[in-house]
């Protein structure tokens, strides 16, 4: 009979350990599922924080290349005006004219100007894109000198920073040779000097006469307010605001040629 009652209550020991190892196991189950659940909700925030990062810096990304001045087609001209400078200008100018053929365009000058022939060669691919339908406005800021004061004469709209200067001389060679060399060089520059003379004529009020007494055998400064006064420029930006008594873009009068 003892021996009856100890096996019964073994059975039943093994009965309870059986079904704590089956809750134990059930447990470990659970812990493991939460802890897999856990790891994959973390993964899921983190590709969600890389996500939104990533989206960031593809928005700022568009942001600065929308906010470029290539992007807006404004172009600083800022070197002497070369082959290789206007070929880099043109070059934009002419992408720019490829993706949107009805888009306006600005060029700002910073030049101490430089060689002629390649200067009249943007020039006239300006009068080309103006042609083409762009409206292009040109502008200094610093100084437009020599063949880049010729050159914001090429725009629609030209304009200067109130502190810009446009200066205007006559045009400058060397010559080496024979005597005839020399004088068929003298002769092919002033008829260059005339082209110079009829572009500043048409786009202001000035006239060749008062144009040659300012230039002859010197550099011609012009400031920001005379410039507008003489029509060499449409508008004076960048004026300070503490002068009250002066409009922030002035635009030309018209008045006669002098």
């Amino acid at each position: 009979m003892p021996r009856k009652k100890a096996t019964t209550i073994t059975t039943a020991a093994a009965v309870r350990l059986a079904e704590l190892d089956r809750v134990n196991a059930e447990t470990r189950k659970l812990l493991a599922e939460a802890l897999i659940a856990e790891a994959t909700a973390r993964k899921a925030t983190a590709e969600a924080k890389d996500a939104e990062i990533r989206s960031y810096e593809t928005q700022l990304e568009l942001a600065k290349r929308q906010s470029s001045d290539d992007r807006n087609f404004l172009y600083r001209f800022s070197k002497d005006v070369s082959h290789v400078s206007v070929t880099s200008c043109i070059s934009s100018l002419t992408q720019w004219h490829r993706e949107d053929p009805e888009c306006s365009m600005e060029i700002v000058f910073s030049s101490p100007g430089g060689s002629i022939v390649d200067g009249m060669e943007l020039f006239d691919f300006i009068q080309h894109l103006r042609n083409e339908g762009h409206k292009i406005t040109t502008g200094t800021l610093g100084y437009a000198a020599s063949m880049a004061g010729i050159l914001l004469q090429a725009g629609d709209v030209r304009w200067m920073g109130h502190q810009a200067w446009v200066m205007i001389h006559r045009a400058a060679f060397g010559a080496i040779g024979k005597t005839f060399e020399i004088e068929d060089e003298v002769r092919y520059v002033k008829r260059i000097e005339d082209r110079i003379l009829d572009v500043f004529t048409s786009r202001s009020h000035l006239s060749k006469l008062k144009i040659k007494r300012n230039w002859d055998r010197k550099d011609w400064w012009i400031s920001s307010d005379e410039a507008l006064e003489l029509g060499l420029v449409d508008e004076v930006r960048a004026i300070m605001p503490e002068h009250d008594s002066k409009p922030k873009a002035t635009k030309k009068s018209g008045s006669k040629k002098k």
